[in-house]
């Protein structure tokens, strides 16, 4: 686990939390995103825990940064900004989870070990701003949108809407009758074939086709 925040205080206090969890560890902290890209290169940490608005280099493009190292980590955004615009730009940019600061430190290690096993993580609030900024999208993008998700089959469009659902691997397997492996290699067909990059952006590839 890598902390990224430029306040040293906020940096102390997940410190804190995280050491509430015997199956965390932080191997690094960083003030700044480009310090963070470094430190990803250096630790090679499992799950980056970003913060947004920083000196130097900030978090969107941080994250957009971390993306593209080999074998990146999951990018979990945790800051006190909700706008449309920051959530859009992050999830955009690669990461796998969006949380505000007033989060629970118990749902904070959650959400860590849930973007960890490769799935996605959002707070209330950002899930309801993110479905409202989407609803605003032209059509121009979700026929673009839906043009991608015609690549599926029918099987792997339902996947696709399961993952846009929130529901988990063994959620997807036990709604659609499918093993967990099988359900596991759909994903990865739907990530190559949409040119998505995470679940989060097969969400958002699903929520503007809605549109």
């Amino acid at each position: 686990m890598l902390v990224v925040d430029d306040d040293a205080l906020v940096r102390t206090g997940l410190r804190m939390v995280l050491a509430s969890d015997p199956e965390l560890a932080v191997v690094g902290e960083a003030a700044d995103g480009a310090a963070a890209v470094s430190a990803c290169r250096e630790t090679r940490p499992d799950v980056v825990l970003m913060d947004l608005q920083m000196p130097v280099l900030d978090g969107v493009q941080a994250t957009r940064r971390i993306g593209r190292l080999d074998e990146p980590p999951a990018v979990l955004i945790l800051t006190t900004f909700h706008l449309d615009s920051y959530v859009i730009d992050a999830l955009e940019a690669g990461a796998r989870g969006y949380l505000l600061k007033d989060t629970a430190p118990r749902e904070l290690t959650r959400a860590i070990h849930v973007v960890a096993g490769g799935e996605s993580v959002f707070s209330g609030p950002v899930t309801e701003r993110l479905v409202h900024q989407l609803g605003k999208g032209d059509d121009r993008r979700a026929a673009g949108a839906r043009d991608r998700l015609a690549t599926l089959t029918e099987r792997e469009r339902a996947v696709a809407e399961a993952v846009a659902d929130g529901l988990s691997n063994a959620a997807i397997a036990q709604a659609l009758f499918l093993g967990e492996a099988t359900v596991k290699t759909h994903v990865s067909r739907i990530l190559t074939k949409t040119g998505s990059e995470n679940r989060v952006q097969i969400a958002l590839l699903v929520y503007e086709a809605r549109i």
